[in-house]
């Protein structure tokens, strides 16, 4: 045998012995898409939160101690998870809370962290009815979410798209001139309906609007954006941040009780949020399209 042949020959069983080694799970490795540090951990600490019920029973000395229990943050965000805002707290006759305390609120959600239908939506707000809460999401990513009260059964909230259009820091609402709305962002122009903050009871309570807490109120006022009219302030050049409001609520039972029995009672699926989106993808991909047009139109007409 010449050294050439005995040389590949050798080469050759080589090679062989070593593909033996490699596993199909190592081969297919590098083609699992890698989640993110940050999504990991957010899907580890949702897997491990269980929860308990404190009863309070409209006490003050129930109250008192639980809030000298828990710390400030977390008060807060156990009154969230019972759709209750800190002045309402003593509505209670029981909160459901969390057995393990996580810093991250989004570690409670009942959103998915990432929805695929949205990848291209730059923003997008989401109101829920039925477990009364809101998700913002950016490219598909979820960034926030927390309680909500919208419309009671005599003045419910308008389901389907809408966009947000004008905003003020306080408004003054329509139903009553004593009920002074801050953070008050429009969504239904004509109907006066939009997001701001008020109280949150525990239940739907709005003539219509979107309660929110203060804080979210503020930090939405700020995140979402403004319609573009003309020179006039009459026709409308571009819209601005699509919300969607779905689903049916009875207004009866408090959905977050549910999370007693099962961690994951009032979790949306992907799929199910897709379906919620689908009806209106087009249309809000077409809006956004054109306000995208229109700034970048008025950015090279400044630079001219």
């Amino acid at each position: 045998m010449r050294p050439t042949q005995f040389f590949l020959m050798f080469l050759t069983l080589f090679l062989i012995i070593q593909c033996d080694k490699i596993t199909p799970e190592e081969v297919k490795e590098p083609l699992r898409e890698k989640k993110s540090d940050s999504l990991i951990k957010s899907e580890e600490n949702k897997k491990e939160i269980s929860y308990h019920a404190e009863i309070i029973n409209h006490q003050d000395s129930a109250l008192s101690v639980f809030e000298k229990k828990y710390s400030d943050e977390e008060v807060h965000n156990i009154l969230a998870i019972n759709r209750l805002d800190f002045k309402n707290r003593w509505r209670a006759d029981t909160l459901v809370v969390p057995d393990k305390m996580e810093k991250d609120f989004k570690a409670y959600s009942p959103f998915p962290s990432n929805i695929s239908l949205a990848k291209d939506i730059h923003k997008l707000a989401l109101f829920s009815y039925p477990i009364h809460a809101y998700a913002l999401y950016e490219n598909g990513n979820l960034i926030k979410w927390g309680p909500t009260s919208m419309g009671k059964k005599s003045s419910p909230t308008r389901i389907g798209l809408g966009f947000t259009n004008w905003k003020k820091k306080l408004a003054i609402s329509t139903s009553n001139s004593e009920w002074k709305l801050r953070w008050n962002f429009n969504v239904f122009n004509f109907q006066g309906i939009g997001w701001h903050q008020y109280d949150l009871p525990g239940y739907h309570a709005s003539h219509s609007c979107m309660r929110l807490l203060e804080e979210d109120a503020e930090w939405m006022y700020n995140w979402g954006e403004q319609w573009i009219l003309d020179e006039k302030g009459i026709k409308i050049l571009a819209k601005g941040t699509p919300v969607i409001i779905f689903g049916e609520s009875n207004f009866k039972t408090k959905p977050w009780k549910e999370l007693l029995k099962s961690p994951k009672a009032n979790d949306y699926s992907e799929a199910q949020i897709n379906n919620e989106i689908k009806p209106f993808l087009e249309e809000i991909l077409t809006q956004q399209k054109r306000r995208t047009e229109y700034l970048q139109t008025k950015k090279d007409s400044l630079k001219n």
